[in-house]
C-alpha cells in the first residue's frame, strides 16, 4: 500500500468511527458542530498530504494536532501514545523497567545524578557524576536527557552497556547493567524524632501507599515504648491515586467517614469516597505538613484531616490541583488521560485553584478571584475557605534562598565539588553527625576560584529597572552620575557572599554529600535537622493545650485578642 493510500485509509477509518458514534443520537447543535469540524479537519489533513511541498509524517502531524487540541483544555488532559505507556505505569504504580538512577543534563553530557540504593546502577558500580558517552554503542553526547532516558529504560532482564567518563580515571569505563523492575518507594524514610514524636515521609500515592503508611506507623509503635504524636510529611508530594488518599486518611479516622467526593458534568458519574475499614489509630495527635508543591491526593488527605478536625495542617498553602482524571484506552495501545470531575473534601469545598474555562485579557488562565471565595465549616465549626489548595492551620513562611546559592546549585557546582569530595573520602559520619568543617568549606571556595557562577542580586535588578524607567522618561542623563555611584556600591562581591551565606550554602553542601553515601534516606534524615516546620510541629505535638486549641478554633481567637490588646496598648 502506498503512502497516499495509507493516509486515505486512515481518513476513511476516522470518518467511519465518528459516523457510527453519531448514529442513533439526536442531531442536535453540538453533534452538528462535531460533525462539521471533523469533516473540515479531515479534508485539511488530506489536502496537506496531497499538496504540501515536502513529504509529511502522518503520525507526527496527527499527534501535533491532538496535543494542540488538548492544550486548550487543562494541563492534565493529555494523549499518551504507546511509546509513553511505561512512563505512565511508573506514575501510577511506582514501578518501571530500567537501571535505577536519576540523571541530569550538564553542558553536552547527560550525567548520573543519584543511583538508587540497591538498584542495578548502584550494584554495577555506576556513580553520581559519571558522564554518559554511549549506550549500546550509540553516541549519547549532546542528546537531551529524555532521549537518553529512553535508552536506559526497558524490559527487566535485558542488558545495556554504558560507556561513561569519570573524573580521576585515565580512560572511559564500560559498565554492563542488567535492567530490573525498579520500584520507587512512597515512603523513603520514617522514624522517631524528639520528644516521642514519630515521623513518616510520604512522597507519592501509588498503589499500596496506604498499606505502606499503615505498616510504617505500626512499626514505629512496635519498636518504641510510646509514640506521643505523629508528623505526616506531604511536602513536595504531587499526589497520585485517589483511593490511596482515602486509604491513608482511613489510618487515622473511623470507618464510614466521607473523605472526598467527585463531581463533574455527568451527574450519574458523581461519586462519594468513604473510609472502608476501622481506623488504626483515631486518637494519636497528628500534624500534616504541606507546601506549595503538595497537590492532588496530598490535598485530599490534608484537607480531609483539616475538615474533620482530626489533626493540624502546618506549612504553606498547597498547590490547588482539584481535578479528577480517568484514563481511557484508545486504538493501537494508546490512551488518553481526561479530566472528568473536580475534588470536593468533607466540608464541601473544592480544592481547585485555577479555572481552566476562563482566561484573562492576555490569554492566561486565572486563579479563582477573592470575590468568589466561599466560607465552609469544619466538624468543630472552624471557618475554612475554598478558592484553591489547603490553607494551613499554622502558616510557616517558605524558606528563601540567596541568589548565590541558587547559582551554585543550578550550575551544578555543589554537585561537582561533591563528586571530587567523594573520591577523597571513602566514608563519612552518620547523617546526623556529619558536619561541613571550616576546612571543607575553604576547599569548596578554592574549588570555585576558576568557576563561573555569576548572578544578579535583587538590588541590581531594581537598579536596571530604574535606569530603564529614567531612559523612557528622558531623565537618565540627569541621574547618570548618581546611577553609576549606586551601581558601583551595589556590585556584589562573590567572595564576600560566600562568607555571608556560608551557613545556608553549607547546609546544601552537606545534603549533597550525605546523599552520596546514605542515599534518599540519608538525605531526608539530614534535611530534618533544623527544619523550622518540623521544629514547630514537634512544639505543637508536645503541647496538648495548644494542639487542642488549634482544633477547636480558640487558638486563632486568642491570637486575635492578643493583637487587639497590643493595638490598644499602642493607642
Amino acid at each position: 500500500m502506498t503512502h497516499k493510500q495509507n493516509v486515505r485509509s486512515i481518513l476513511i477509518a476516522i470518518i467511519f468511527i465518528f459516523s457510527i458514534s453519531l448514529t442513533g443520537r439526536a442531531q442536535n447543535e453540538n453533534n452538528f458542530e462535531i460533525s462539521k469540524n471533523l469533516e473540515i479537519f479531515i479534508s485539511m489533513y488530506n489536502e496537506l498530504n496531497k499538496n504540501y511541498v515536502d513529504e509529511i509524517n502522518p503520525g507526527e502531524l496527527m499527534v501535533g494536532g491532538i496535543e494542540s487540541m488538548l492544550s486548550t483544555l487543562d494541563p492534565y488532559t493529555v494523549y499518551i501514545p504507546e511509546s509513553q505507556i511505561e512512563d505512565y505505569r511508573m506514575i501510577t504504580t511506582g514501578q518501571y523497567g530500567g537501571f535505577g538512577s536519576l540523571i541530569h543534563k550538564n553542558g553536552e553530557y547527560v550525567v548520573i545524578s543519584e543511583p538508587y540504593e540497591g538498584s542495578p546502577a548502584h550494584k554495577s558500580g555506576l556513580k553520581a557524576g559519571d558522564r554518559v558517552l554511549s549506550i549500546n554503542g550509540e553516541d549519547m553526547v549532546d542528546k537531551p536527557s529524555d532521549e537518553v532516558s529512553k535508552f536506559l529504560k526497558g524490559q527487566p532482564g535485558t542488558s545495556i552497556s554504558l560507556v561513561v567518563e569519570r573524573d580521576g580515571e585515565d580512560k572511559p569505563l564500560e559498565i554492563e547493567i542488567t535492567r530490573e523492575n525498579i520500584t520507587i518507594k512512597d515512603i523513603p524514610f520514617y522514624g522517631m524524632l524528639a520528644n516521642g514524636v514519630g515521623y513518616i515521609k510520604l512522597t507519592g500515592f501509588t498503589q499500596n501507599a496506604g498499606v505502606q503508611v499503615k505498616d510504617a506507623y505500626l512499626d514505629l509503635q512496635a519498636k518504641h515504648d510510646e509514640v506521643k504524636g505523629l508528623i505526616l510529611d506531604l511536602r513536595n508530594n504531587g499526589g497520585g491515586l485517589l483511593n490511596e488518599a482515602v486509604n491513608v486518611t482511613n489510618i487515622f479516622v473511623d470507618k464510614g467517614q466521607l473523605v472526598v467526593s467527585t463531581k463533574g458534568r455527568l451527574k450519574d458519574r458523581n461519586q462519594e469516597h468513604h473510609t472502608r475499614f476501622a481506623g488504626i489509630d483515631t486518637r494519636i495527635p497528628l500534624v500534616v505538613l504541606v507546601n506549595a508543591h503538595s497537590a492532588s491526593a496530598s490535598e485530599i488527605v490534608a484537607g480531609a484531616i483539616q475538615d474533620m478536625d482530626r489533626g493540624v495542617v502546618l506549612g504553606q498553602r498547597s498547590f490547588g490541583k482539584g481535578l479528577v482524571q480517568n484514563v481511557i484506552p484508545l486504538s493501537y495501545n494508546s490512551q488518553m488521560k481526561v479530566t472528568i470531575a473536580k475534588y470536593y473534601i468533607p466540608s464541601g469545598r473544592c480544592i481547585q485553584a485555577i479555572d481552566y474555562s476562563m482566561k484573562d485579557e492576555d490569554g492566561y488562565y486565572t486563579k479563582i478571584p477573592d470575590s468568589l471565595v466561599s466560607e465552609f465549616k469544619t466538624s468543630n465549626g472552624r471557618t475554612v475557605y475554598d478558592g484553591g489548595g489547603i490553607e494551613p492551620d499554622i502558616s510557616i513562611p517558605p524558606k528563601k534562598y540567596s541568589r548565590i546559592l541558587s547559582s551554585l546549585f543550578t550550575k551544578f557546582l555543589i554537585f561537582d565539588f561533591t563528586t571530587a569530595y567523594v573520591r577523597e573520602h571513602p566514608e563519612i559520619d552518620t547523617p546526623e553527625d556529619f558536619k561541613i568543617t571550616n576546612e571543607t568549606y575553604e576547599d569548596f571556595i578554592a574549588f570555585l576560584s576558576d568557576k563561573d557562577y555569576d548572578y544578579v542580586t535583587a538590588c541590581e535588578e531594581n537598579l536596571k529597572r530604574l535606569k530603564a524607567s529614567a531612559e523612557a522618561e528622558g531623565s537618565f542623563e540627569v541621574l547618570e552620575t548618581q546611577y553609576q555611584q549606586l551601581k558601583e556600591a551595589m556590585m556584589h562581591n562573590k567572595e564576600e557572599d560566600l562568607i555571608t551565606y556560608k551557613e545556608e550554602i553549607s547546609k546544601l553542601l552537606k545534603l549533597e554529600i550525605v546523599t552520596r553515601y546514605y542515599f534518599q534516606e540519608g538525605k531526608i534524615r539530614t534535611s530534618l535537622h533544623g527544619d523550622p516546620e518540623i521544629m514547630r510541629a514537634i512544639e505543637i505535638l508536645d503541647d496538648p493545650a495548644t494542639y487542642n486549641s488549634i482544633l477547636d478554633g480558640s487558638y486563632i481567637q486568642e491570637e486575635a485578642a492578643n493583637e487587639e490588646a497590643k493595638d490598644k496598648g499602642r493607642g
